[in-house]
Parts: C-alpha cells; structure tokens; sequence
C-alpha cells in the first residue's frame, strides 16, 4: 500500500480523508479520556494488527480440515492453535473460538443444551443478569421458557432461593453469571442446584474470564458443562466469542459436537479469520506475567473505587466488589444514573448508567452507575490511579445539579477541574495502543522491521 506523510503522520493513500480523520480523533479521544466501562478494555496492538491482516480475505466455513471452502490450510492452523490455547488456559476440555460475539457463544451453548421451548433459569436483567440470558428484549426469551432468580436486597444472591426455584421448575438449564454483579460466583454451588434439579449448568463469564485465568476468580470449568465468554473485556482480545467445554460432564466428546453445530451452521455461517488469528494471540498473552500482573491491578483498582465512594457514604450494590467492577447506587442522592454518566462524560470520564436491584426506573435512566477497571490498569493504572479517579467522578456526582431524570447543569467550574483531573491521569497513564499504521504512526519503516 502507498502512504504518505503529512504533518508527521502516516496517512493512507486510500482516498478517504472523511474515515482517516474520524480514526484519528476516536483515536485522540481514547487517548485522552478516563474510560471506566466495565464492559470494555484495550486490546494490544498485536491484536488490532490480526483483525486488519490479509485474513480478513479468507473465506472458509465449517472447521479445520472440514471446510467447505478450498485455501483454508494457514487459516486452519491458526484455528486449531486458538482451540489449544484456549484449552491451556483455562483447562477446558474443548474450546470453539468461532462465535463472533458473547452472545453468540450463548446462542450457540444453549442451542447445543436443551431443545426449542426448553426451560432455562438464569439471573434477571435488573439483578445483574445479562440480555442473552433471556432477558424479554433478547430472541432467547422467544426462543425458551425463561424463569429467573434475583438477589437480595443488599445485592447478593441468595442461593437457597436459586435452589427452590430449580426444584420447583425442573429446568433443562441453569445459567449463572452476568453482566453487572460484582461479588465472586460460587460455581460449586451452582452445580449442586443444576445436579439436583436435573439440570446442565452454563456459566457466563464474560465479564470476569481475565481474572479467572490469571487465578483471581474460582473457575467454573470444573463445575459448569459449558463455559462462554466475550473475548474483548477482560481477555483484552478482538470482539469475539468462546464456548469452553467443562471437565466433569458424562461425555464431553459429545457435547463438543453439539457445541460445533450449534456455532455452525446453528446461530452463523462463515467465521471471521483475522478475528481468530487475533484470539490465538489473546489467549497466548493471557497466560503471560505481564497479563497476571495487569489482573491483580484491575482488582486492586476497584477495590480502591468501592472504598472511595463508601467513604463518600455512596451504597454499593453487594457491599463492595471481588472483581473488576463497582455498582453505585444512586437512589436516593438525587441523580440518577443517566444524569451521572451524561455529566461524567462532559468532563472526560466514561462510565454508564446501569440498572439496579428493586430499580423502578427504566434501563434507559437507571438508577445506578457502573464503573470498571480492566481499560485503567491495561494502561498501566493501579489503586492509586483508581483513587484519585474516584474521587473526581465523586466531586462531579457531588457537583451536578439535577432538574429531572435527564436533565441537568454542571458548574463549569466543577467541569473544569474535573477535566485537569482527568488530564493529570490520562497523562501518567501508557498511550492507547495503536494499530502499527494507524493515523498517528510516525515512521512505517519501523514498524514494518521484522
């Protein structure tokens, strides 16, 4: 490809200086603010370079050594050594690494664990559950007779209550795990409940899969029957799936072709190659110090941010957090949790607004405000960083001045510290990690040097 310099910068020759300058201001704003999206994280420069390589040509539906497309040997190759690492790294009994997304993975599991119209029990959307898990708005509540269990009013689940309900309902399936519970899943447990209920478990981990492979979270592989997660929060992979086989299941040679036909052609056709290729990297770097080390900072980190706002006498959903997540609740300050992250985002601070137990407001407002802390410490932050965090999303929440659900004003002297905060921060913190020709590489030579 040719490119060309301009202004220091590589720009590429591609004809399109509308798509090259949006590259380079998302690249600048990712930069340059606090993101603190539970849901989200950086992926290593490494991966950005497998999601734009020459395998995004490859075309090659079904498995390796079974595609129905010629010109898919390198592509199996990398297929099969994405299956093993992710093997490795968790002690799966089987890994596909297919599906395009996490709720692909959970499309796909619970089509190869119960029939059409079977019965599921999982965690609801407002106790911390995910949309895939049934939730109304989500085709697998058309798809499944879907029951769910809640949490307590100080946001914990209450496993008695999961196993009356299992007992009471006989379902196919049990799924635990989710998307905004912030206290450690008792796998074993979950597993007693599906034994005697008569049921298979599936444990979402999608949230929480990092600190499960660096050994900071139990594992559910040898508990669940099968085992999903997104490959991009906390695995810091491309967006993608991984459906993972547990080890103590009758026959898991079955339930891996079952795995297989639901990913395809079940629930999609042709697989992304140069997503896979940027798996098989992921899951090499997961089981590095480095990786290890940047999971024992997430930890520390929000820690940190639980006991800031607690000491700020902010409730916490569960009392405080095990992993890499904080849910503040808002009720009853005022503010709610549209409000907090509309606000927060004006001074360059990105979290989101998130529902809460017993929440009456809708999804859309909510009265809560989730804060994570994988993108913080792959940047290299730790509980320090986190702190001073925290205490200027706390100054900004103490700050703003609320005339509605969605409507409010910030002082602009509060936004402008709270700016130099966030500026102060971003400043200590390693760069975003760039593809090696993105809008802000200086010198292709080097970058192209074996």
């Amino acid at each position: 490809m040719d490119w060309e310099t301009d202004a220091g910068r590589m720009r590429p020759a591609f004809e399109d200086d509308a798509v090259f300058a949006l590259l380079a201001e998302e690249e600048r704003r990712q930069r340059d603010t606090l993101q603190m999206v539970a849901a989200a994280s950086t992926a290593p420069w490494q991966v950005l370079w497998c999601n734009g390589s020459v395998l995004t040509n490859v075309t090659g539906e079904g498995y390796p050594g079974r595609r129905y497309h010629s010109g898919c040997g390198v592509f199996d190759r990398l297929e099969e050594l994405a299956c093993r690492r992710a093997r490795d790294v968790f002690g799966a009994s089987f890994a596909n690494v297919q599906p395009h997304s996490g709720t692909n993975a959970n499309l796909a599991a619970l089509r190869a664990l119960l029939p059409r119209g079977g019965k599921v029990l999982s965690m609801s959307l407002k106790a911390g559950g995910h949309l895939s898990h049934g939730a109304r708005a989500s085709v697998t509540s058309t798809l499944y007779g879907v029951h769910h269990y809640g949490v307590t009013r100080d946001g914990l689940i209450d496993l008695e209550e999961v196993r009356t309900l299992a007992l009471g309902l006989r379902p196919d399936v049990v799924i635990c795990g989710g998307s905004a519970y912030p206290r450690e899943l008792d796998f074993a447990a979950f597993r007693k409940i599906a034994d005697e209920a008569g049921a298979a478990l599936l444990a979402d981990v999608s949230h929480i899969a990092g600190l499960v492979a660096a050994g900071l979270h139990p594992s559910p592989v040898p508990y669940a029957h099968l085992v999903t997660t997104s490959t991009y929060k906390q695995l810091a992979g491309p967006r993608g799936g991984l459906v993972l086989g547990g080890t103590n299941v009758p026959d898991p040679g079955e339930l891996e072709r079952r795995v297989g036909a639901a990913v395809f052609p079940g629930v999609q056709g042709t697989p992304a190659p140069h997503s896979i290729a940027a798996k098989a990297w992921a899951f090499g770097h997961v089981a590095t110090p480095d990786f290890h080390a940047m999971c024992r900072r997430i930890v520390t980190a929000a820690r940190a941010v639980a006991e800031v706002f607690a000491d700020h006498g902010y409730a916490l959903v569960g009392s405080g957090t095990d992993t890499h997540m904080v849910l503040a609740d808002l009720r009853g300050t005022g503010t709610t949790g549209w409000v907090a992250e509309k606000a927060l985002e004006s001074c360059g601070v990105l979290v989101n607004r998130n529902v809460v137990p017993e929440d009456t407001l809708p999804a859309a407002v909510a009265g809560g405000l989730r804060i994570g802390t994988n993108t913080l410490a792959a940047r290299g932050g730790d509980a320090e960083h986190a702190r001073r965090a925290a205490e200027l999303i706390v100054g900004v929440l103490d700050s703003v001045e609320s005339h509605g659900p969605t409507s409010y004003t910030l002082p602009p002297a509060a936004r402008a510290l709270a700016r130099r905060r966030v500026a102060e921060i971003c400043g200590e913190l390693e760069d975003v990690p760039a593809g090696p020709l993105s809008p802000t590489t200086t010198n292709v030579q080097e970058v192209m040097q074996p």
